[in-house]
C-alpha cells in the first residue's frame, strides 16, 4: 500500500509504525500548507489523520476504504509544526470498522480528533 501511495510521499508523511488495527504517520506543515491566516490549512491536517486511519484500517489484510470520517480541530497548527497521527481501531466486526485518530504536535498537543468509519471491499493486499 505504502509503495503506491504517492499522495502521502508527495505531502512528506511517513509511515512510522504499523501494527495490526494501529498507524502512526507523521508530517512537517510546510509554508505550502499555510492557510490565508498563515497557520496549516485544515484540509492538510485531516488528510494526515484520513491517511492513518486508512493505513491502520487496512492490517488485517482486507482491502478497506472510508465510508466516512468527521475531525475536530482543537488547536491551531502552525509552520514548521511537526504533526503526528496515531490511529486504534475502536471497533471491527463483519464489514465495517470504526476508528480514532488522535493529532498532535511535537509538543505532544493534542491539535485535532478524528473518527472514521471503514467498510471492506473485495480482494486482500497480499495473497
Amino acid at each position: 500500500m505504502w509503495r503506491a501511495d504517492d499522495a502521502s510521499r508527495a505531502l512528506g508523511i511517513k509511515l512510522e509504525e504499523l501494527g495490526l488495527g494501529r498507524a502512526r504517520l507523521s508530517m512537517q506543515v510546510q509554508r505550502s500548507m499555510a492557510n490565508g491566516q498563515k497557520v496549516c490549512h485544515g484540509g492538510f491536517i485531516f488528510t494526515l489523520a484520513d491517511t492513518a486511519f486508512g493505513y491502520a484500517s487496512n492490517t488485517h489484510n482486507q482491502r478497506t476504504v472510508s465510508a466516512s470520517c468527521s475531525i475536530d480541530y482543537l488547536a491551531p497548527v502552525f509552520l514548521e509544526d511537526c504533526l503526528t497521527a496515531e490511529a486504534s481501531e475502536v471497533l471491527r466486526g463483519g464489514r465495517r470498522g470504526i476508528y480514532d485518530v488522535k493529532v498532535t504536535n511535537q509538543k505532544g498537543e493534542t491539535v485535532a480528533l478524528f473518527r472514521g468509519h471503514a467498510a471492506t471491499i473485495k480482494g486482500k493486499w497480499i495473497e
